[in-house]
């Protein structure tokens, strides 16, 4: 069995109770709460605490602040009155039932809020749609009103130069008749006043060229300075890896050879401890192998002798404490399994592709202890981890849907 938290504190009013569980110096990450309306549940290996409240309260005002080596609950009382206890008198089979029933209730309030989000996530999307086609309508109708005043300005433009020909049509219509009907007052008389006409007409030209060069001018100054022309220099950053660097995980990756390299340092002057030992007796990888030898060959208690000897050797090496949880579940020490896999999972990190095979071992192991201790949920918390990594292994996709079967209670327990 875990073990169990029992020096928590708990305060409360007429209307709240609070209550604080120490974390002894778990990391917060490490924390998995679960909390209903009559169930509470703070798990982190091999500590547990459960609370089985006295009266229901309401978890949807309830708050969690998790941090300085400690959790603390607000728990707002359902109903106005001062509690006997914080947890009621139950049997075993009535806190199995509490369980089960506070797991549907909470995976059930985790599915509606998922519903919830994408609903509102949809909405966002389609206010955001909404907002951006009425931004691009305000646009078209701007350019299309910028387009009817050009329309328009040309054709006033348009309308003005054909009035400007048909006077200038009406007045050499006149020129001309009043030319033809002074022939008759004499050579001179005429002859002075097609000098006065040709003046006129001269004068006319004279003013439609300045009028003429007058609009080009204007144009002219309407008109940008041209480009400078000049060479814009590229230069591209050379790819070193198959995929973008900030999609890679090199810094992960060089950070665990990192942590395997001072792992193999350590083991080196560790052995100086151990000078009674023979020179292969001195080497944790010649006892890894031995121990595996003896696992293979049924000898579980031996193997777990020589994976000791190793870790005493060399604490920083994964596999040693992830094969000793496996011996210790054939031999049924469940608790030292899970602690071995714990172990195992803290220095298993950074987690990289060259690591993911061991992680999926560990939790596995882990897993399975928890569930032979009839943890149904720590264990299908940790075949879910392993599930992440190795999502197409139908081996683990069938135990993991046994145990939610199992939950569930569609399923018997092995």
């Amino acid at each position: 069995m875990p073990v169990l938290i029992t020096d928590y504190v708990w305060t409360q009013t007429d209307s709240t109770v609070c209550l604080s569980v120490p974390l002894k110096g778990t990391k917060v990450s490490h924390v998995d709460i679960l909390s209903t309306d009559e169930y509470l549940k703070v798990h982190y290996p091999p500590y547990l605490f459960e609370a089985f409240l006295f009266e229901p309260v309401d978890d949807d005002r309830s708050t969690a602040k998790v941090g300085d080596g400690v959790a603390v609950f607000s728990m707002p009382k359902r109903t106005n009155k001062v509690w006997e206890h914080l947890m009621k008198a139950t049997n075993n089979k009535e806190k199995k039932e509490v369980r089960e029933r506070s797991l549907l209730t909470y995976q059930e309030k985790r599915s509606a809020q998922s519903i919830s989000k994408a609903k509102k996530q949809h909405a966002e999307k389609k206010y955001a749609l909404e907002k951006m086609m009425k931004l691009e309508k305000e646009k078209i109708d701007g350019i299309q009103k910028i387009k009817e005043g050009e329309r328009e300005k040309s054709k006033a433009e348009l309308t003005a130069w054909k009035l400007r020909q048909k006077q200038r049509a009406e007045q050499e219509d006149q020129l001309k008749v009043y030319s033809q009907g002074q022939n008759q007052d004499g050579l001179q008389s005429t002859t002075e006043k097609q000098q006065n006409g040709f003046s006129h007409r001269a004068s006319f030209k004279q003013d439609q060229r300045s009028e003429s060069e007058a609009k080009s001018k204007s144009k002219q100054k309407d008109l940008p300075a041209p480009r400078l022309v000049g060479n814009i220099e590229v230069t591209f950053t050379l790819r070193l890896f198959p995929t973008a660097l900030r999609e890679s995980k090199v810094i992960e990756e060089e950070e665990w050879l990192k942590q395997q390299a001072e792992s193999r340092r350590t083991g080196s002057v560790a052995v100086e401890e151990l000078e009674d030992l023979k020179e292969e007796q001195r080497n944790p990888d010649w006892l890894k192998d031995k121990g595996d030898k003896c696992f293979v060959s049924g000898d579980h208690l031996g193997a777990v002798n020589a994976y000791s000897l190793a870790i005493r050797l060399n604490r920083k090496i994964p596999a040693l404490y992830s094969n000793r949880a496996a011996c210790h579940l054939k031999l049924k020490n469940l608790h030292k399994a899970i602690e071995d896999s714990s172990q195992a999972l803290d220095l298993l990190t950074p987690p990289v592709a060259a690591n993911a095979a061991a992680r999926t071992k560990a939790n596995v192991r882990r897993g399975s202890a928890f569930c032979q201790l009839q943890l149904y949920a720590e264990g299908l918390h940790d075949y879910q981890a392993a599930l992440m990594i190795e999502s197409d292994n139908e081996a683990l996709q069938a135990d993991t849907q046994r145990i939610i079967d199992i939950i569930q209670g569609t399923a018997t327990s092995p």
